[in-house]
């Protein structure tokens, strides 16, 4: 689908509206109430995306959304924000505001269904739509079992789109949404880039030089760096995310490339 024909008389925007910008998507939604582990991961893996020429799209919220319009735009990236509110709404929170300015300054695009329209409970899901008929792929970062994050991913389900998890600690509600996608099959999980074959990397995580010669599971990791199993669950899931180590029947090993 031409994206920029088919919508050109149905959106109202401002910025860089092409075909260019339209051409490779990739959604990067998740929770509100992002944490330090998925603001990691935003960092982690909307440079490599920038890297591969894709669009950045989101839905503008504080928490993950605005973490990956914020990432893509530092590594100069060009971002769509699909706004829940009108395009020329402009009671909002002055970091809103000055996110929307940075993205039509930096060669992006913000979208939106209304002109002059507040957010509300049934804008954000008619968002949604836009986001899934925008997006070419998504990936969802963090999210809990009933989000609109999972909402949006249901709709790139029904349009036969690829999505994408990452995967979290069992601990965190957060990730608890993520982790059920991957379990029933409904997205499949995130890996990111792996080292390059033959590139020589000095390992200096504790955890990579713990399991350099035997896998071992969460539990025994924490046990031997004194660690508490949720900090160390959070470690391992972003050292499978980079593709450094994987985990085979409950033990994780260490990637050797």
């Amino acid at each position: 689908m031409n994206y920029t024909r088919s919508v050109a008389n149905k959106l109202y925007w401002r910025g860089n509206w092409s075909e260019e910008i339209f051409a490779k998507c990739m959604g990067v939604v998740g929770s509100r109430r992002m944490t330090s582990y998925g603001r990691r991961v935003v960092e982690k893996i909307v440079p490599e995306l920038v890297q591969q020429r894709w669009t950045i799209v989101s839905g503008m919220m504080y928490g993950v959304d605005q973490a990956a319009h914020e990432v893509c735009i530092e590594c100069g990236g060009k971002t769509i924000g699909v706004l829940g509110w009108g395009i020329e709404y402009r009671k909002l929170e002055i970091r809103d505001l000055k996110l929307e300015e940075r993205i039509v300054e930096s060669g992006g695009l913000l979208v939106s269904l209304w002109k002059d329209q507040m957010g509300t409970n049934w804008t954000f899901p008619a968002r949604n739509q836009v986001v899934a008929d925008i997006c070419h792929e998504l990936i969802v970062v963090e999210a809990a079992v009933k989000s609109g994050a999972l909402l949006t991913a249901g709709m790139m389900i029904k349009r036969k789109k690829p999505v994408w998890a990452v995967p979290g600690p069992v601990t965190s509600s957060v990730s608890a949404g993520t982790n059920m996608l991957i379990a029933k099959g409904m997205a499949k999980m995130w890996v990111g880039q792996s080292r390059r074959a033959g590139e020589q990397e000095s390992i200096s995580d504790p955890i990579l030089e713990l399991i350099r010669d035997e896998g071992l599971e969460a539990d025994e990791i924490a046990r031997k760096l004194g660690q508490d199993v949720a900090k160390v669950g959070s470690q391992l899931s972003l050292l499978t995310l980079s593709g450094e180590v994987e985990e085979r029947e409950g033990k994780f090993y260490i990637v050797n490339v």
